[in-house]
């Protein structure tokens, strides 16, 4: 496919997530699969998940996660590793932290083939974790698998939820993660789906306190940071880098705002262009604008390709149209790469190309799948605040 950069996302996405089970032995508050014990009889058999791998491997994704549920849950996970390497993907795995995910499993996913184990880590203590996953012990589970995979040269990833619960224990989880050798903290901001509460959520002014502490870590963590539904963390990100070169650009308004300055830069197109390039390619960790159907797409257990695993709009089925046909072509993904669909203020932003604002997030909270992103403080000069 050459380079992520290059990648056409109206042809083949950056990301693809499969959920090969939603079986899970948690109970975990903010759930999106709202997953429970015994696996469906309707899941897609093992042959029908080697068609699904041959059909990903075709979309050439540069990033393949085996999710759930617990992935573990299917005895045929180690197969669909070793198929998913041989097939030239670079499997990813979220086990969930049970019983399950012992040093031997850890073991035999790295023999298949697994590039990254990225396992859950909500709090900075067994207290807050805990309850938080529905199990005790699951903290010192997740500590010591992450430490195996470690020490048998397997890359971690962590991946945490703000909550309200959660909220608080941000810094110290920047700190234990600086303890562990990861290679990335991928911070996941609740979409009010499946177990998922909206009351659990922070406010957008929350969000963008998190937003200034997540880039304060990144500035010296030895892991890069991410977030997940939280697309207007990049916004945050070209702002800072802005301000950090407001020598070169000119300088930004307080209260999240550009200035008069840059705005006038931004008004070009092709100036704008190359501004976001200057100051994202060194400070995001995935291609600009991936977005939900936008260089995404999610297949479930069953089969339904979505543009994400939180915007419950499918957009066919695997067991009756192929993969690329779905993403490339079925109108809830068209649409929802097409930026000059959006509305409210995401439609008139000037970083909507590579922010865009979560989907799913608009869609669970105003029903509007094009709405605007309802957790963003952001004013953009084109907006009606600024009229």
């Amino acid at each position: 496919m050459g380079t992520s950069a290059a990648r056409d996302f109206n042809m083949n996405p950056f990301v693809i997530i499969w959920e090969p089970t939603r079986a899970c032995d948690l109970a975990c508050l903010h759930c999106r699969a709202a997953a429970q014990p015994l696996r469906s009889k309707f899941e897609l058999s093992t042959y029908d998940g080697y068609k699904l791998i041959d059909q990903i491997a075709e979309l050439e994704p540069q990033v393949f996660v085996l999710t759930g549920g617990d992935p573990l849950k299917r005895p045929d996970i180690y197969e669909y590793i070793d198929y998913a390497r041989r097939r030239g993907l670079q499997p990813s795995l979220t086990p969930s932290a049970t019983p399950l995910l012992t040093t031997d499993s850890i073991d035999r996913m790295k023999q298949a083939g697994l590039t990254r184990l990225a396992v859950s880590l909500d709090g900075a203590t067994a207290e807050t974790h805990d309850f938080f996953r529905g199990v005790a012990g699951s903290f010192d589970l997740t500590l010591n698998s992450i430490r195996h995979a470690r020490k048998i040269g397997l890359p971690v990833q962590i991946n945490s939820t703000v909550t309200r619960r959660t909220l608080g224990d941000l810094e110290a989880m920047g700190e234990l993660l600086t303890t562990l050798d990861i290679a990335m903290w991928s911070v996941f901001f609740l979409v009010p789906t499946g177990r998922g509460k909206s009351e659990e959520m922070i406010s957008a002014i929350e969000v963008e306190e998190v937003f200034a502490r997540l880039y304060r870590i990144s500035q010296t963590a030895g892991f890069d940071v991410k977030t997940t539904e939280a697309q207007h963390y990049r916004r945050h990100v070209i702002q800072q880098r802005l301000r950090e070169m407001n020598g070169d650009i000119g300088t930004l308004m307080e209260g999240g705002t550009i200035g008069p300055e840059v705005a006038s830069l931004f008004a070009s197109a092709s100036r704008r262009r190359d501004i976001i390039g200057m100051v994202t390619d060194q400070n995001l960790r995935v291609p600009r604008g991936v977005n939900d159907a936008k260089g995404f797409v999610f297949i479930s257990h069953i089969g339904e390709v979505y543009p994400s695993g939180f915007l419950p709009i499918s957009g066919g089925n695997v067991r009756n149209r192929q993969l690329k046909e779905i993403y490339r072509n079925a109108p809830i993904f068209t649409s929802l790469r097409d930026t000059s669909q959006l509305r409210g203020k995401c439609g008139v932003c000037e970083f909507r190309e590579i922010c865009g604002g979560s989907r799913a997030r608009a869609y669970a909270m105003t029903g509007d799948v094009l709405g605007e992103e309802p957790l963003c403080v952001y004013q953009p000069a084109g907006s009606h605040a600024h009229e």
